[in-house]
């Protein structure tokens, strides 16, 4: 029985040493590899949530377990990777900036640990969501001017620490549309995979960044509705 219960700390466990690993790569140069490191440390930490409650093994231990190991592999190693795509050449302000989005990470976990958040929804752009983004991010550099992906670094560090909602689908359930784009996702995939192999790492960018500005446009909406009816929507933040 104690075993099963520890199923979920195994799934956490390979999370944080597919962080370690994402680090490693970053800094022998291999970054499309360690932002590959980033994305399947996003499905573990995906699976170990739906084996505890599947297993009923959730428990204070895995919490503190998960957000620590969180905190490598989807604060510290997009940082690092970003920091050796751009950020060194900036001297000590690349210092600051790859601190600054591990710290924001913290915080949000920190928060999300502590305080009771909106049902339903997340309060601030999770920090699996932020890292996963900022990993593929970095693969754009011969598209994107390093100013941009610098910005985007930062806003994704704002939005970590912000109070902008974002949806939880695992309890509001998947909206149709969803799977419409999911379906899309996957044939655009498939196409490009077929004639520019080595450019399907930056279409996982663009699920990842809808849900960042789901958020935001979601949030917007709200906002709008609470000055129209005063009162209707309490106030969460």
């Amino acid at each position: 029985m104690q075993v099963i219960k520890a199923v979920p700390s195994v799934f956490t466990v390979g999370n944080l040493f597919i962080g370690i690993l994402s680090i490693i790569l970053a800094f022998q140069g291999q970054v499309e590899y360690a932002a590959i490191m980033v994305v399947i440390g996003m499905l573990l930490d995906g699976l170990d949530g739906r084996m505890a409650r599947m297993l009923n093994a959730q428990s204070e231990f895995g919490k503190e377990l998960d957000s620590l190991s969180d905190i490598i592999s989807f604060g510290v190693a997009p940082a690092f990777i970003m920091y050796v795509v751009i950020l060194q050449d900036y001297s000590y302000l690349g210092w600051i900036i790859t601190a600054v989005f591990p710290i924001c990470g913290a915080l949000r976990l920190a928060r999300f640990n502590v305080q009771e958040g909106a049902p339903g929804y997340f309060i601030g752009l999770p920090i699996t969501a932020a890292g996963g983004i900022l990993a593929t991010l970095t693969l754009y550099i011969d598209s994107l001017h390093p100013l941009v992906l610098t910005a985007g670094m930062l806003g994704l560090s704002y939005l970590m620490v912000s109070n902008v909602h974002y949806p939880s689908f695992k309890k509001l359930g998947i909206p149709k549309f969803v799977y419409w784009i999911s379906a899309i996702l996957v044939l655009v995939i498939l196409i490009v995979s077929m004639f520019y192999p080595t450019q399907v790492n930056k279409i996982l960018f663009v699920p990842l960044a809808v849900y960042a500005f789901y958020g935001l446009k979601k949030n917007v909406r709200i906002f709008g509705k609470k000055k129209k009816v005063p009162g209707e929507i309490r106030n969460n933040y």
